[in-house]
């Protein structure tokens, strides 16, 4: 079931994103009355999974989802129409128009992209406001349990003051400075102390085995689940339930416990929970991995309540969150630009983090949450509409480049040039797409 969440998500997200970057370019191609044979979502290598002719346009269903794409009369691109090409242009077609008509034509796609994601943010500003842990609540730190992060110098109960010599003063501040935070400035047993990651830090994560997240909130361990098959589903513990004590020994964070059922493998022990407001004990079996077979509640208003951390929201009016759309846009697209500076800097080691499809499928939950779903979604619209912007000529920010020449000196580069480039252009994106994919199955094998 969590699959089919998540690749339901997945395919969602990604039909959404391809048909409205793909529809940029075809309505100022109408508007231009530009010749539009096909316009695709996902590639139809050999046949179609449905297709449909409307006019000059063949509407259809690729097999292959890998992408989409609209085909213009008269425009050089991936499928290489030399037949076409060689006939002598006809007004209707993409070669005919004037330079700017072209440009906007080519522009359309990253720019509806772009407009996707101001929209999707505005929409989550005035739906859901803003939720966030102010870090000065956070009386015990961080829960640390990355071994890189311990490697380099953290502690479980760090406390995080400034990144980069910048204060952070909530949980987001922490998280959105991960990929350019160089230098820590903690406080561990009232000390402050300062920790520089390594060069490749992000490299090194990348390539990690084990994840364990980086930065997380403490939290309780707060029962979620009790599957048929847990060794404990006999006896009377239920969902909320919170776990105060064992052994006698008070527990306030999950992570403690988790430290201390390692003691007790294949062993019973004596559990106090808080239920509601009242405290009950019971007997729970341990089994042979320091697990009680139980599922964790990762996320509960009461966490705030019974004082492990204060959460701040903010409410946007429908103007408002306008002004909120703008900053969470920006915050992203900044953000993005940082990741390519990194990933372009071969000594950060960030290339290792490129992924392919299957990166950007285990980024969704496996939980539908629609805040979740449409964050996602905004943030791999920025991404699509920053990648598809580089000046490889099988990209749009390719033809941009050679459209901006041609305005800017008054001379058009001629067919064969584009075709050649064209063709350089597409064994490039061939060649990316290949790394990051193969980067992909690489992790699958080897962690």
């Amino acid at each position: 079931m969590e699959f089919i969440i998540k690749i339901s998500q997945f395919l969602l997200s990604l039909s959404l994103l391809i048909v409205l970057h793909e529809l940029g370019h075809f309505i100022p191609a109408k508007l231009f009355k530009t010749k539009v044979e096909k316009f695709y979502l996902f590639f139809d290598v050999k046949f179609s999974l449905f297709k449909k002719k409307i006019g000059d346009t063949v509407y259809g269903i690729g097999w292959l989802p890998l992408g989409g794409y609209v085909k213009i009369a008269g425009m050089i691109d991936e499928s290489m129409d030399k037949e076409q090409m060689a006939l002598p242009p006809q007004p209707w077609e993409f070669r005919s128009k004037p330079a700017w008509q072209r440009l906007i034509i080519m522009l359309g796609g990253v720019t509806v992209n772009f407009i996707l994601a101001y929209v999707i943010y505005v929409a989550i500003s005035f739906t859901y406001g803003d939720t966030d842990v102010t870090t000065d609540s956070m009386k015990d730190g961080f829960w640390i349990e990355n071994e890189l992060l311990l490697d380099v110098g953290f502690k479980n109960g760090d406390k995080i003051l400034a990144i980069n010599d910048e204060k952070v003063d909530t949980y987001y501040d922490v998280k959105k400075n991960l990929v350019k935070g160089e230098k820590y400035s903690i406080v561990r047993d009232n000390q402050k102390k300062e920790i520089v990651l390594p060069k490749d830090f992000l490299g090194q994560l990348s390539s990690a085995e084990r994840k364990n997240g980086t930065f997380k909130l403490r939290i309780p361990f707060m029962v979620g689940t009790v599957p048929d098959t847990s060794i404990n589903k006999s006896v009377d513990i239920k969902t909320g339930d919170i776990l105060l004590a064992l052994n006698g020994e008070e527990i306030r964070y999950f992570d403690q416990v988790a430290d201390k059922l390692l003691e007790y493998k294949n062993q019973s022990v004596t559990v106090t929970f808080l239920r509601e407001d009242e405290k009950i004990d019971r007997t729970l079996e341990v089994d042979k991995n320091g697990k009680f077979g139980v599922g964790l509640a990762t996320h509960n208003s009461r966490f705030a309540e019974l004082g492990y951390f204060d959460i701040i929201h903010k409410d946007y009016t429908f103007l408002e969150s306008f002004g909120g759309g703008v900053d969470k846009f920006k915050e992203q697209v900044s953000g993005y630009f940082d990741q390519l500076g990194k990933i372009f800097t071969p000594s950060t080691g960030a290339y290792k983090g490129v992924g392919g499809f299957k990166a950007i499928f285990d980024v969704f939950p496996d939980q539908w949450i629609w805040q979740d779903f449409w964050g996602l979604t905004a943030f791999l619209s920025i991404m699509l509409a920053i990648l598809n912007l580089l000046p490889i000529p099988a990209l749009d920010g390719g033809h941009v480049v050679f459209l901006l020449f041609e305005i800017i000196s008054g001379k058009k580069p001629s067919e064969k040039f584009l075709e050649r480039a064209q063709v350089i252009g597409f064994f490039i994106l061939i060649a990316l797409v290949l790394f990051a994919n193969g980067n992909d199955i690489f992790k699958a094998l080897t962690n």
